[in-house]
């Protein structure tokens, strides 16, 4: 099922361009537009998306007025900011009321690729987990302001966000994958997976096995953990 995502931007194209970024990634679906705080507020009590995409500077108002409303109304909900705020107070507000991500303007596809594939990957996550252990809990808050703010997580030379994030989503099911494999699913080569399949054996999201098969050389199978 696709995520339903709302936009609320003053800018009607540069929302238009979230959208079309959105349906190019793929796994969400844009239930509504909004380019005031009038009408955000109207379609987010008739809609209930499960994403908004906010902005700040609103004709009428403010994202951050339009995201207090909202907790105080517990809409279910989850919000990335998008803006051109760069003033710490607005970071630690938003940080307050719990957005999920934050977003300077200008967005390039890229980071924001990054940003909703991660936004897909925490919410498979939550809901697969059958129960809390704290190695699930850093891993929930590592999603969160904290460590997106900056960018990304931070990474060891060679490993960029956007390719390992491509790579988690190949375990997204409980399949069993060779480094050639995820490479022809992902369009790189077997030297790029491998590396950024080591990297994930390391951080302890996959295991692997030897396969020896019954011709030719034995191949690292590599598999989600648990």
């Amino acid at each position: 099922m696709n995520t339903r995502v709302m936009i609320i931007e003053d800018d009607l194209v540069i929302a238009q361009l979230h959208q079309r970024y959105l349906e190019q990634i793929g796994g969400f679906e844009v239930v509504g537009i909004a380019t005031n705080k009038v009408e955000a507020e109207m379609q987010l009590s008739l809609l209930s998306p499960d994403l908004v995409l906010l902005d700040v500077y609103l004709p009428d108002g403010t994202g951050l007025d339009i995201l207090q409303q909202s907790r105080t109304n517990q809409d279910e909900c989850d919000v990335i900011l998008i803006t051109a705020a760069r003033d710490v107070g607005t970071l630690q507000q938003a940080m307050r009321y719990g957005v999920v991500d934050y977003l300077l303007k200008p967005v390039v596809f890229s980071r924001l690729e990054a940003a909703m594939q991660k936004y897909q990957l925490l919410r498979q996550q939550l809901t697969e987990a059958g129960g809390l252990d704290q190695g699930l809990v850093d891993k929930m808050l590592s999603n969160s302001t904290g460590a997106s703010v900056s960018g990304t997580e931070k990474l060891p030379k060679g490993i960029d966000a956007v390719t390992l994030d491509k790579i988690r989503k190949l375990f997204h099911e409980n399949v069993s994958l060779t480094a050639d494999e995820a490479g022809e699913k992902m369009g790189a080569s077997r030297t790029t997976a491998r590396r950024y399949l080591e990297y994930l054996i390391g951080t302890g999201e996959l295991i692997s096995d030897v396969n020896y098969g019954t011709v030719g050389r034995p191949e690292r199978c590599y598999q989600r953990k648990g």
